[in-house]
């Protein structure tokens, strides 16, 4: 016999109600940590835990990958040290390495191999150190063979181009192509911006690099709001400060800092 429409509804409420909930899956557990970090850094740490303990059991590409770019978040905001930040550097690459092997057409190993990589260059100083450098640039290139449309992949071309020589393949023109075009895809990302902003701060194009600051700072909803909140923000407002209101004053580098 068919219970009565509101009996119905209502065993169904309470049916769901008492349900076991589906767990997450440790790379989803770390995602719900890592969307909103800068409220407490140290959702960092237990995110880093949590995918280690993950890839051990479980060395997936999928958890490999997260792992790298926690690990990068790591050496970048909870590291004390150079020490401590080109060990995070180096196990981010080591993840995304694993990645790369287990999963050779998949964009996002390649991205963090190469962020990682790079950083730990820039951490080392000495960013253009050759034979490591044209590592990164194959990666980036791979990334955006793989996916033309990558933002990310985008932004680290582009840095690349504008960031090294124009001997080791550095290319302005290049750089400011990949960034307006990773701009046009996501206009928020803020990462974009500020990385074209620097690269028209090089250029003395001050106009330029006031109106990409100003949207980095003034954007309401940035694609990666932590990022902006502990990065981005800051970064803007000290480089407006340096180009001032009527161009940079006297030695300002505007030199390029990578993804």
């Amino acid at each position: 016999m068919a219970l009565p429409r509101p009996f119905a509804c209502a065993l169904t409420v309470m049916l769901l109600a008492v349900a076991p909930a589906v767990a997450e899956t440790p790379v989803e557990a770390a995602r719900t940590l890592l969307r909103a970090w800068h409220e407490d850094p140290v959702r960092l740490d237990r995110a880093r835990a949590l995918l280690e303990t993950a890839a051990i059991a479980d060395p997936a590409p999928a958890t490999l990958i997260e792992l790298s770019r926690t690990w990068f978040l790591v050496g970048g905001f909870r590291a004390r040290s150079d020490g401590e930040k080109l060990l995070a550097y180096e196990r981010g690459t080591a993840s995304a390495k694993r990645a790369v092997a287990a999963a050779p057409r998949d964009e996002q190993a390649h991205l963090w191999f190469a962020i990682n990589t790079g950083r730990w260059l820039e951490t080392k100083g000495v960013l253009r150190a050759a034979a490591m450098l044209s590592t990164i640039r194959e990666e980036s290139e791979t990334v955006l063979r793989l996916n033309p449309s990558s933002v990310d992949g985008l932004i680290l071309a582009g840095a690349l181009a504008a960031g090294i020589p124009g001997f080791l393949g550095g290319d302005r023109a290049k750089a400011e192509m990949h960034l307006k075009r990773a701009v046009e895809i996501d206009p928020h990302h803020t990462g974009a911006r500020l990385q074209l902003a620097q690269l028209y701060s090089m250029a003395r194009r001050w106009p330029e690099a006031r109106r990409e600051l100003t949207r980095v700072l003034d954007e309401p909803t940035p694609t990666d709001l932590p990022y902006w909140a502990m990065s981005d923000a800051r970064r803007a407002r000290a480089l407006l400060v340096e180009i001032g209101e009527r161009g940079a004053p006297a030695g300002a580098s505007g030199a390029m800092q990578s993804p």
